[in-house]
């Protein structure tokens, strides 16, 4: 019987590629969708919005942190995919009498490559899987050669993802690494994962522009504007946090996406 390893180092057991799958992470659910898997894939999240189709017919088995065991045992999954960060331990281990479940582990873009490579395997769609990559790949290289020829020197950026209390993306994050690669200076990198922040700390750290997700947190023009008038001095923009965080098949066209808003930054001043 064929043994996979998630990357948590957990060792699931399949008898064969999965025919009832069961996904707990948004960015994950649409990955899944493009490796071709409309048939396999039962059960998805209230928050698995793409693809529309899915959000609309799949059956819902609740929140990524409010998982409904007694639908999902109705469903009979044979394999359920969740997220280290995004579903809560406690209800994963509830879930493993169930069905076997694979965890994924993000912390940069190598990490989502591994993770797309090895969902690849685990459900029969390796050749799928490999072309993905490979596209993602090129696209990305062909975005850090637009940075490198555009970029003029790395603006203090802070990323923030929540409101009361404002939360920002600190280091050890996949939002952390994009940023890097964009060109931008993390002005929390140095602290772990999403630190709770105040308006003192952005002047503090002599940050230039702010990014206002528009998820996990909806930030909206009417933040944007509350924001400009309490940080003066400090650019503010709104960026799609789908193409920050999903770190899914979403990478691919978000190296167009980063294109742009590299010259969004770039060609008005700070």
């Amino acid at each position: 019987m064929p043994f996979y390893t998630d990357q948590l180092n957990r060792v699931i057991e399949l008898k064969e590629f999965p025919k009832r799958i069961i996904s707990l992470v948004p960015s994950q659910t649409e990955l899944l969708f493009d490796l071709g898997l409309e048939d396999e894939v039962i059960g998805i999240t209230k928050f698995c919005v793409h693809p529309h189709e899915w959000f609309r017919n799949k059956t819902r088995v609740g929140g990524t942190k409010s998982v409904n065991p007694d639908t999902v045992m109705s469903l009979q999954p044979d394999l359920i995919i969740a997220n280290k960060e995004e579903n809560i331990k406690e209800q994963v281990g509830a879930l493993e009498k169930i069905a076997p479940v694979w965890i994924s582990d993000i912390c940069n873009t190598n990490d989502a490559l591994s993770m797309i490579k090895s969902i690849g395997e685990i459900t029969g769609r390796a050749g799928s899987a490999s072309n993905l990559i490979y596209q993602i790949e090129k696209e990305w290289a062909a975005l850090q050669t637009f940075v490198s020829k555009n970029k003029t020197r790395k603006l203090r950026t802070a990323y923030l993802i929540w409101k009361e209390p404002y939360m920002a993306a600190g280091g050890n994050t996949f939002i952390d690494e994009v940023l890097q690669l964009n060109g931008l200076h993390n002005v929390f990198a140095e602290f772990e994962r999403y630190p709770a922040i105040d308006m003192e700390q952005l002047k503090n750290n002599h940050t230039e522009l702010v990014l206002l997700s528009s998820e996990p947190y909806p930030f909206n023009q009417a933040h944007q504007k509350e924001l400009q008038k309490a940080l003066p001095g400090i650019r503010i923009l709104l960026a799609d946090g789908e193409m920050f965080s999903w770190y899914g098949s979403r990478m691919l066209p978000a190296a167009g996406y980063f294109q742009e808003l590299q010259q969004l930054i770039h060609n008005t001043n700070v």
